[in-house]
């Protein structure tokens, strides 16, 4: 009997495929400025930028030539779009017969549901995505004539788009903490690149619709693109507000309350999957350092370039458990219930995060610090779990450990990068797989809980 390869698959190999020969550019003589960079440095890079996170073994803007970078630019605008669109949209263009299994996988990627026109989306994701970049660098290169090339204004603005995170500054963004333009821009290309192209293609249709003022009823968003936005919104407002209580409010730090503000909403919206900074991350509050990584696992919206579990899952989770606290039998997210299904993908969705954010923190404390007694490693456990989440996140961020991991340790936050930027697709692979059919249905009894 014939046995077809699960499509969700594909992503899987050709992102591995894309990594390795982004690790062996980068192995290269042409690629370091320096001395030859390493396999394991090379390959966790490519990793970093194909994954779309942004951690850092070696600085971008000094031990890369031009040459290196752009092999990190292409990796990143690579994993931000997404390896099955790329080539899908090659076979269109070629008029070449796209397949379903392609469609069902692409669809998977970037929509919350597998109708669609392929030609038609593909193109105007393509042309969106360029679009959006080039307008970025542009802003950028406007409101810093003199402190950034348009050469450098590109890279930045892929990297934000795409939630990468990697840039050519040893501080990252530091320098321009002040700066409330430049910011705005930043800010402005994550969330767009956080929210999902399905999201930002309704959005932008939308307020066309709005402003031309159509007749008959008022435009209306759909309920899925409304719970991605309501709930990418508080996520970026609390976080905010938490950030500023927990690292400016009562701790006299040398800012004034206008550049806290505007920190506080830039690490806000960074730390959701993006991966620069404005601040020192080793030298924020724990409070900060944990409210971080609440949003880092979080993440932003699906179909997007961002990682995490989600925006919806948590709305989903959320709702599930209100649900079930106060009796009710439906979890209402908005003004529908979620669908038993949906739930179920969620919860396991949630508990398989943890579970792996659980075991890759066990493994690097006995790799990275096992014979180290507690009383001398103060801290380690925080920083370790924080790389951890921002490597499942594909966030980037990091207190300061990435640069000084083992090898061992770099792999597994290579693996990491890689489970995050496919962790779904991996999950419903392995669901479709082993899924069976219960013929036989055991007794239940009720047992104590709690």
């Amino acid at each position: 009997m014939q046995r077809h390869i699960n499509p969700l698959l594909f992503p899987i190999l050709f992102f591995g495929l894309t990594i390795l020969a982004g690790g062996a550019l980068l192995h290269m003589d042409i690629s370091a400025t320096g001395a030859r960079i390493s396999w394991v440095d090379s390959l966790f890079t490519a990793t970093s930028a194909t994954c779309v996170t942004g951690l850092a073994v070696v600085d971008t803007g000094t031990a890369f030539t031009h040459f290196g970078q752009m092999v990190i630019l292409a990796l990143i605008q690579v994993g931000g779009l997404g390896i099955m669109t790329l080539a899908s949209l090659a076979l269109f263009l070629m008029r070449r017969r796209v397949s379903l299994f392609d469609r069902i996988a692409v669809g998977q990627n970037l929509l919350h549901d597998s109708s669609f026109h392929l030609g038609r989306f593909l193109v105007s994701i393509v042309l969106l995505t360029m679009a959006v970049e080039l307008a970025g660098a542009l802003l950028l290169r406007l409101f810093l004539p003199n402190g950034i090339s348009l050469y450098s204004a590109l890279f930045h603005s892929v990297s934000a788009f795409c939630n990468a995170g990697f840039s050519l500054y040893p501080d990252s963004l530091s320098r321009w903490r002040d700066n409330l333009p430049v910011n705005l821009v930043f800010m402005a290309l994550i969330v767009l690149g956080g929210i999902g192209f399905s999201v930002l293609v309704e959005s932008g249709s939308w307020l066309m619709k709005l402003c031309r003022g159509c007749r008959g009823r008022r435009p209306r968003l759909t309920w899925y693109t409304r719970v991605v936005l309501s709930t990418s919104a508080m996520l970026i407002v609390g976080g905010a507000l938490a950030l500023l209580l927990s690292e400016y409010v009562g701790y006299h730090r040398p800012v004034t309350l206008r550049t806290a503000v505007i920190a506080s909403f830039f690490q806000s919206v960074t730390c959701r999957t993006a991966g620069f900074n404005t601040v020192q991350i080793g030298s924020m509050t724990d409070v900060s350092l944990l409210i971080m990584m609440f949003l880092m696992w979080v993440g932003g919206a699906p179909g997007s370039t961002a990682g995490g579990v989600k925006v919806t899952t948590l709305r989903v989770v959320a709702a599930f458990f209100r649900a079930r606290t106060l009796g009710r039998r439906q979890s209402v997210v908005g003004s529908i219930a979620a669908s038993r299904g949906t739930e179920n993908q969620a919860l396991v969705l949630v508990l398989f995060s943890l579970v792996l954010i659980g075991l890759a923190v066990f493994i690097l404390l006995v790799t990275e610090g096992g014979d180290i007694p507690h009383s001398a490693s103060h801290g380690l456990f925080l920083e370790i779990a924080f790389e951890v989440i921002s490597a499942f996140g594909t966030v980037g961020l990091s207190a300061g450990l990435t640069p000084n991991l083992t090898v061992t340790g770099k792999c597994i936050i290579m693996i990491l990068m890689f489970i995050g930027r496919l962790g779904p697709l991996i999950f419903i692979a392995v669901l479709q797989e082993f899924q069976r059919e219960e013929i036989v249905f055991r007794p239940e009894g009720d047992m104590l809980i709690g």
